[in-house]
């Protein structure tokens, strides 16, 4: 059985999703698990393609990308599938690990994406540097403390930490990271005025 799996990063790539779903049914999969969910976070459709797996199946995938976050991830995810035997096959590579090219392209693959995400990365890491030293690095906009009072204001009408986070996008740490800014900022204030 070919068993399809596709995803994206966020919501707003829904043209993207419904792409590879069409690549997916066109190259004959049966069975299509998808979701819409970061490469880093948990990924629950992916977790139960691979337990959906029997023997004999084949894994499709549109892009390597979609499917592995590392060369690590993809090692496991491989060796996941070779336990079962199940095969994986990656439709804009042409590439079938039902065959020893096809499982020596894939490692070879993964190895270089891996490698271009590393020099990304350092690449960025340079440009932070340099933009610090010429004093233009800001950093990243500190959006919780933007929205302050947005959450004091909903904190004292009864409305819980987990709601006011997802309400205002933010991450329940960053409530509560707030609040206790605020918090010390008001004991503060408290103490200078007894003492004068």
């Amino acid at each position: 059985m070919l068993i399809g799996y596709a995803r994206t990063s966020t919501l707003e790539q829904n043209a993207g999703l419904e792409a590879q779903r069409e690549s997916l049914k066109g190259n004959g999969c049966e069975r299509l698990f998808e979701e819409q969910v970061s490469s880093t976070a948990f990924r629950g459709a992916l977790r139960d393609a691979l337990t959906f797996c029997r023997e004999g199946d084949t894994l499709v995938v549109t892009k390597l990308d979609r499917l592995a976050r590392s060369v690590k991830h993809l090692g496991e995810i491989i060796e996941e599938l070779d336990v079962k035997r199940v095969e994986l096959r990656i439709l804009d590579l042409g590439l079938d690990t039902s065959n020893a090219t096809g499982k020596l392209m894939l490692n070879v693959l993964g190895s270089v994406a891996q490698f271009e995400r590393e020099l990304m990365l350092e690449r960025q890491r340079e440009g932070i540097v340099k933009a610090k030293a010429e004093g233009k690095y800001k950093g990243r906009k500190p959006t919780a403390q933007l929205k302050a009072h947005d959450i004091l204001q909903l904190v004292q009408s009864g409305i819980s930490k987990r709601k006011i986070a997802q309400r205002l996008g933010l991450s329940e740490r960053s409530v509560y990271r707030v609040l206790s800014a605020t918090n010390e900022g008001v004991v503060v204030e408290q103490q200078r005025c007894k003492s004068h």
